[in-house]
């Protein structure tokens, strides 16, 4: 693997968290009741709650799994595809995230929830991957087939109208953001490391996020070690959500 953790180190830096984007409406308590009721509503009749992990929930999941399964998903695929200006980016320079988007096939792990406490555990999984009003990343369910099953599970989709969605751009655009984008929670090119350091762990290769971690380690490792973090050179319009 190219995108070492010696690479990674060079890009990372201490950002105070700036709070919210002003203007930005959050979901309230509310919200995250009616949604979390929407999907229990379309929950298969007699089957466990299962979510499909692809990201960050792989290594941080925020919540305890009574089993966990390679799956796959088809008509989605992953990809950077929602703008961040908080936790992993900030407003000068936003980072990328990223979510399901349609089209492909997608390759990830299946974790099968306690019928205990199960709505306390969707709140938790809800709150942590949706914050602002409209999001941008939403909670679905998909089909996901697994050793020789077909079943339905949770996970996050990118909503193409969504204000953060980052549309198809070039990939060397992609790499300059992961290269170099960074908030309170960390950088983008750690993310990277850290997904693709997951899915290889449970013989998951994703090509697009190999390539994609050796073009970053190589924007990374060409960067001079005596000069400040540069400006990134992308003028981002989007309209980003905290």
């Amino acid at each position: 693997m190219s995108l070492t953790e010696e690479l990674v180190a060079r890009v990372r830096r201490n950002i105070e968290d700036a709070g919210p984007a002003p203007g930005l409406i959050c979901l309230e308590d509310d919200d995250y009741f009616a949604i979390r009721r929407h999907l229990l509503a379309g929950r298969p009749a007699g089957q466990d709650l299962w979510v499909f992990a692809y990201g960050s929930l792989l290594w941080n999941p925020c919540f305890a799994a009574a089993e966990e399964r390679i799956g796959t998903v088809h008509g989605w695929h992953r990809r950077f595809s929602f703008w961040l200006t908080r936790w992993r980016g900030t407003p000068d320079r936003p980072g990328l995230m990223m979510a399901l988007d349609r089209g492909g096939s997608c390759r990830g792990v299946l974790y099968r929830l306690s019928r205990d406490g199960e709505e306390a555990l969707i709140d938790q999984f809800l709150m942590r991957e949706m914050s602002a009003n409209p999001p941008t990343n939403v909670p679905r369910w998909v089909t996901v087939r697994s050793e020789g099953e077909t079943l339905r599970a949770i996970t996050f989709v990118a909503d193409r109208s969504g204000p953060a969605y980052a549309a198809p751009h070039p990939e060397e655009m992609t790499v300059e953001v992961l290269a170099l984008a960074a908030g309170h929670l960390g950088s983008c090119a750690d993310y990277l490391r850290s997904a693709v350091v997951q899915l290889e762990s449970r013989c998951i290769r994703d090509t697009t996020l190999w390539r994609l971690q050796a073009k970053v380690a190589a924007y990374i490792a060409a960067l001079p070690l005596d000069m400040p973090m540069p400006k990134s050179r992308m003028e981002i319009s989007h309209a980003c959500e905290g």
